[in-house]
């Protein structure tokens, strides 16, 4: 009584197939699909270490702004 027969299963697929038809359940299968991917890309976009900021221009007593000493982070 726990479990349900093949017949049951059979019959609960035909109804489904018959009420939504097959070319809409294939589109809502593909949007799960693109659904599990952008959450995978996302997930493996988060691992990766964020880009270095660049260090802001320093200004010397004559208010005049000097450019950023040339590091390894900035030099390309």
């Amino acid at each position: 009584m726990g479990s349900f027969s093949l017949t049951h299963w059979l019959v609960v697929i035909l109804v489904l197939i018959l009420l939504f038809g097959r070319g809409k359940i294939s589109d809502l299968m593909g949007d799960f699909a693109k659904g599990i991917n952008s959450f995978k890309k996302g997930l493996s976009d988060s691992d990766s270490p964020p880009a270095p900021t660049p260090a802001p221009p320093q200004v010397t007593n004559a208010g005049q702004p000097q450019p950023a000493p040339m590091g390894e982070e900035t030099r390309r």
